[in-house]
């Protein structure tokens, strides 16, 4: 099997439920794990930047980078990132289902903005 394109998530490394889903993935993509790049947004701002995204934007929602400078957020970066973990590749189509997408989105959405302001990280 070919190795995978590299992959650099920018995720929220100062939420511990963030870190746990880290560690998560990388257990559960073993090997396969090895082609993702974690980046935390509070160390990455100015490549964030460079890359037009606002890091404010970056920590309420996952930002996921293809190898070739794609951005991905959101539902839409989960869903690439769990289609890497042959487990979660159920997970990845189900959540991708158009009726169900939107609504995952604005349940996600809610969700970190509620921690974001429970922390006193949300301006």
């Amino acid at each position: 099997m070919p190795p995978l394109a590299p992959l650099r998530v920018y995720y929220d490394g100062l939420c511990p439920g963030c870190r746990r889903d880290r560690a998560r993935y990388e257990r559960w993509a073993g090997e396969l794990g090895e082609s993702v790049r974690w980046c935390d947004v509070t160390e990455h701002q100015q490549t964030l930047r460079d890359k037009g995204v606002d890091p404010q934007a970056a920590l309420l929602s996952l930002h996921v980078e293809e190898a070739d400078g794609t951005l991905r957020e959101g539902i839409d970066a989960y869903i690439l990132l769990m289609r890497r973990v042959p487990r979660l590749k159920p997970l990845a189509w189900l959540i991708g289902l158009p009726g169900l997408k939107p609504m995952l989105r604005k349940l996600y959405d809610g969700w970190v903005r509620r921690r974001l302001t429970r922390e006193g990280r949300l301006p």
